[in-house]
């Protein structure tokens, strides 16, 4: 059995006590363990901040995006390898283990370029300077600088080479070192990718730790200059939050939690043709649906369509959801693989049966697939693709508030009113983010003004941009990830924005001579 090791205080180290076992959720077999049993955690934490930290904020910006782009190039290297255990241990298949691969590459090369633009300095300017005298003598300038301690990356199961990309990239770049720590069920992925980051020797020591196993209690010792990325439940990131020494120091915390996805059809929109918004919508729907077998956080949980043509959607989804190929992911036919861990099964099994008294499957059932590919039956975390009707939209309560993690939505038909989509879609409570599919500019621009304020991201689908788009459920570097509410109020990623989660903005006031020369 593959013991993971634990990249902490500048080396791998082996566990030295209790561990857990990562499976493969096709077969259910072992196929690891990790822990980190025996691992000082408050010395890890100084490892970062007396080590690391110093070492990235000697650099300038330039030559972080070097590291970022070294970075890349070494996971690069190792692609296959990270796709073939994706399949292993995430139930992946290929193209959905491209996704995260690909993902985490193309975030570290996308920050390595812009970190060009910023040059060789080692201090951001925060807007232009500004006259606070009744001179420019005296003059104010805000700047942006990184902070002296550790950023702990707390990530999700679902992603686990994109989701450590994705933080990581922000925080090496403003200057910030990483400790993180992956979904104990998934983490064989991590591992092997920091692996190839410490063999390449391409980031300082001490700027990148990783934890394989529980984090103990790492977050206690979390202090004033710290940062907590989390990514998981909203329940949990409620547990984060209310810890003491959190609130005692207001040590930032950046949550990306539940979101209840919706994807608005315009009226504008003919059903059962070759418009090309119609069907870049239905596309979209069942690949969020499908794609990592509904395991991401941007995936589409709610369908708003007119209620004239709800059963033209209806069947056309249903036909698309039953040719869908589940089975094992290694086999090149199947296009939609098991849910990671039988927890999450469980969890997704338990959480249609609470959606089905308030609406009516319409397509599959609970459990797996009758007609599973390459695998045995019974064995592993298989749920076929679930599609619900609302019996009565203003009455769906729990659709608005349960987000099931696996390849279910619901449809809701509404009157084709912006103004009721908009009200539909904010009862989310927050979300990440939110798909419009329409060619009439006027319903666009309403449902923009309604449905903005409750997301972090809305996704504006139309015939014009379908050949180009790589649909809602994708999290690209240039736009902010993070939503409002429900949604845990964060912000990663969206080019230069996602770094000030890592860096203090300070205001300098004094001498305009002496402030402008300083960088």
């Amino acid at each position: 059995m593959r013991i993971l090791e634990n990249h902490v205080l500048g080396a791998w180290r082996a566990p030295s006590g209790k561990t857990a076992d990562l499976h493969d959720p096709t077969t259910g077999e072992a196929v690891a363990r990790c822990g980190t049993a025996g691992t000082d955690m408050r010395a890890v934490l100084d490892h970062a901040r007396r080590v690391g930290g110093p070492a990235l904020r000697e650099m300038t910006f330039a030559q972080r995006g070097a590291m970022l782009d070294a970075a890349s190039k070494a996971i690069h290297a190792i692609r296959e390898e990270l796709i073939d255990l994706a399949i292993l241990n995430g139930g992946n298949t290929r193209k959905d283990a491209k996704f995260d691969v690909d993902g985490a590459i193309g975030t570290l090369s996308a920050y390595a370029h812009w970190a060009k633009s910023l040059g060789e300095t080692k201090v951001m300017l925060d807007g232009e300077g500004l006259q606070l005298g009744r001179t420019p003598r005296f003059w104010g300038q805000h700047i942006l600088v990184p902070r002296t301690g550790a950023a702990v990356h707390v990530n999700a199961f679902n992603f686990p080479a994109w989701g450590l990309a994705e933080k990581a990239a922000c925080a090496l770049l403003a200057g910030m070192p990483c400790i993180e720590k992956p979904a104990t069920a998934t983490c064989l992925v991590t591992e092997r990718l920091v692996r190839a980051l410490t063999d390449a020797k391409c980031l300082p020591d001490g700027s990148i730790q990783l934890l394989c196993g529980s984090a103990g209690d790492l977050l206690d010792h979390l202090g004033p200059q710290d940062v907590l990325a989390f990514t998981g439940s909203a329940d949990t990131a409620l547990q984060l939050r209310r810890k003491e020494n959190l609130l005692r120091w207001s040590v930032r915390v950046n949550v990306e939690a539940d979101s209840l996805n919706a994807a608005v059809l315009g009226p504008d929109v003919r059903a059962g043709t070759d418009q090309e918004t119609w069907n870049l919508f239905l596309r979209d729907v069942v690949t969020d649906m499908t794609q990592k077998t509904g395991q991401k956080c941007t995936a589409i949980r709610r369908i708003l369509v007119p209620a004239e043509i709800a059963d033209t959607v209806q069947e056309t989804i249903a036909e698309r959801l039953g040719a869908t190929v589940v089975g094992n992911p290694a086999n090149d036919e199947v296009r939609m693989g098991p849910l990671a861990t039988a927890s999450q099964r469980d969890d997704v099994r338990a959480g249609i049966e609470r959606l089905a008294k308030e609406a009516a499957v319409v397509h599959g059932a609970v459990g797996e697939p009758a007609n599973l590919v390459g695998c045995e039956k019974g064995r592993g975390c298989f749920q076929q693709p679930v599609l619900l009707r609302a019996k009565e939209t203003a009455k769906a309560a729990a659709v608005h508030e349960h987000e099931v993690f696996g390849p279910v939505a619901t449809l809701l038909p509404y009157s084709g009113a912006a103004a009721e989509a908009s009200e539909i879609v904010a009862r989310g409570n927050g979300g990440l983010v939110a798909s419009v599919f329409s060619d009439d500019r006027d319903f666009v621009r309403a449902m923009v003004l309604g449905a903005a304020p409750w997301h972090g991201r809305l996704y504006l689908g139309s015939g014009k941009m379908a050949d180009q788009s790589l649909g809602p459920g994708a999290v690209l570097p240039g736009s902010v990830h993070g939503g409002p509410g429900r949604a845990g109020g964060g912000e990663e990623l969206g080019m230069f924005r996602g770094m000030a989660l890592y860096q203090q903005r300070t205001a300098l006031q004094g001498d305009r001579g002496v402030i402008e020369k300083l960088w």
